[in-house]
Parts: C-alpha cells; structure tokens; sequence
C-alpha cells in the first residue's frame, strides 16, 4: 500500500499496531539499511573466522556485541515496525534512540577498526583499504569528526533541530528523507560514542574525565527534550497526525508516548555507558598504582623520590 502522503517506494501496513505486527517480517521494498547492516555482520564474521583459522586471537565477546548490534538494525529497520514508523511518531521516536543510542556501543564495543587493521590481507586490494583507513585515522578531518566540540552538538541537533526547526516535517514525507534521517541518527550515535568506549585506533584520545563531562553534558539536555515532547499541547511534527484510521490512534497520545520514549528510554544506555566509562577509570588507575608499585619495589624507592629526580635530571638537561 502507498501512502498519498510519502512519496517513493513504501509499504505502509494497514492492521493496528501490535507486537506481532511488529515484529513481522514485512520488509519495505528497498530494505537499504538492514542490507546495510547484513553485509556488515557477514564482513566482521570473515574477519573474525580468517583470525580464528589462523590461530590468532579475537575476541568472542566483541563478535558477539558486533552482531547483536547489526541483528538489531535488521530487527528495528527490516520487520513491520519500520512500517508503522512512517506513520507513528512513538514508533519513530523509538527507532531513533535505538539508532543512536542502543545500536553505537554494541557496535563499536566490537572494535571494527582494529579487527579491520588484524584481518585485512596485506596485499592487493587489503593494502588499499589499509591504507585507507590509517590515513583516515590519522587525517585532521578524523580528528574533527570525532571531537566532542563537533560529536555534542550534532547529537543534540539530531533531536532539537529535527524537530523545533520543521525538517522533520518535512524530509519524513518521502522515502529518500525517511532513510536518510535514519542514516544520520545513526552516523550520529557512532560518532558520538567512539571517543567514549572504542578501543580502536583513533587521531584523538579522551581523558577518562573529559568522557565523564561529554556524557554530563548530554544527558540532562536529551532529558530535557523528553519532558518538552510528552508537555506539548500542539502537535510537534505535523506530518505524524495523518494516521491510517484503522490503527485507532489519538496522534496526540502518540506523542505523548514518543516523549517519553525520549526521556527513559533514552536515558539508559547512558547510564550504561557512564558505568563502563567509570570501570575503565577504576581499572586504569589500579594498573597504574600497581606498576608504581612494581617499580619502587625494584629500585629500593619511593615513586614519588623517583618522579622528582627525574624532574630534577630533565631540568639540568634543559639548563645545558
């Protein structure tokens, strides 16, 4: 079924929603990001398979967080929901926080980037994509993609510029604008958690401290955002209050749901993410008093006495 009001290739279901409509397997007619998002589950898989064989090490884990990841865009964007999406802001909402939110640390905990640099052949065609990929880590355009001062602010443009500034309103009213948003909700989510839990080779490191403030500078503003939608009194997105009849929904109850979508839904990864961050902190720290102590106990020591002759020594050096 076409919807008069989306131009492009849709399907647009006509039952009520439910959770069996839901996850039914109805895909739309071009299916880009779950195929997307196939072929790079089935990518990562060889790679990891070509290190197993070769008795090197991967970890399953990561595999394993790397295809949860890639299953649940198929799931989200392939069965019937992205259907209901079109038309439903909650089921919109949903999508978005799961894009941005939920799916980016199941990805990127799976270090695509180093599995990339270990797998890929060095020769022919794989010493043209490493190259590649190190001259993009190593780029200023690298660096500045993902530097919180660009990462912060197009997180949080994805939910108020969307939606106060009517280009929601206007891009979901075809196929190429739907899509598209949710290729940059994703972009967006990836981008903005790689400084925070990737343990890939990057341009830039974070200091766990400067992790622990991007995260506090994010969290109360995309709250902030929920409480706005779920208080609304006038429609937020125009385009979401044509529903099909037979789905029975008050459109403004829906938003009422995308809002607070928006404010616990989207708050718990956070929460998650906050809580690696400080385990890697407690973790760091204790290895770095640990090879502290190491190092009195085989010099006779104090590693402060050490630090401070060190010191000394460096600003004799400097003095010549």
């Amino acid at each position: 079924m076409n919807d008069p009001g989306i131009s492009g290739p849709i399907w647009l279901p006509t039952a009520p929603p439910n959770m069996a409509e839901y996850l039914a397997p109805n895909l739309q007619p071009i299916p880009l990001i779950p195929a997307i998002a196939a072929i790079a589950a089935l990518l990562y898989l060889a790679g990891a398979i070509r290190l197993w064989r070769q008795g090197r090490k991967w970890s399953i884990v990561a595999t394993a967080s790397f295809l949860a990841g890639c299953l649940t865009i198929i799931v989200v964007m392939g069965a019937g929901i992205e259907g209901y999406g079109l038309k439903m802001f909650s089921i919109f909402m949903f999508q978005q926080l799961t894009l941005m939110m939920a799916v980016p640390p199941l990805l990127v905990f799976g270090s695509p980037g180093r599995l990339l640099l270990r797998a890929m052949p060095h020769r022919g065609l794989g010493r043209v994509v490493l190259r590649g990929a190190i001259s993009g880590l190593r780029s200023r355009w690298g660096a500045f993609l993902l530097h919180p001062a660009f990462t912060i602010p197009l997180f949080l443009m994805s939910f108020y510029g969307l939606y106060f500034s009517g280009l929601a309103d206007s891009m979901l009213r075809s196929w190429t604008g739907h899509v598209g948003l949710e290729v940059i909700f994703l972009v967006a989510g990836i981008l903005f958690t790689i400084p925070l839990i990737s343990t890939d080779p990057r341009p830039r490191r974070e200091t766990h401290l400067g992790k622990m403030v991007d995260i506090f500078v994010e969290m109360p503003l995309h709250a902030f955002f929920g409480v706005v939608i779920m208080m609304a009194t006038v429609p937020m997105v125009a385009f979401f209050q044509d529903m099909p009849a037979s789905w029975g929904i008050d459109p403004m109850k829906d938003q009422g749901v995308a809002g607070g979508l928006a404010w616990a839904y989207g708050e718990l990864p956070t929460v998650l993410l906050l809580m690696l961050i400080l385990f890697r902190w407690q973790r760091d720290d204790s290895r770095t008093a640990r090879a502290k102590d190491v190092e009195a106990d085989l010099s006779g020591s104090d590693p402060q006495d050490l630090t401070d002759y060190n010191e000394y020594l460096s600003g004799l050096a400097r003095r010549r």
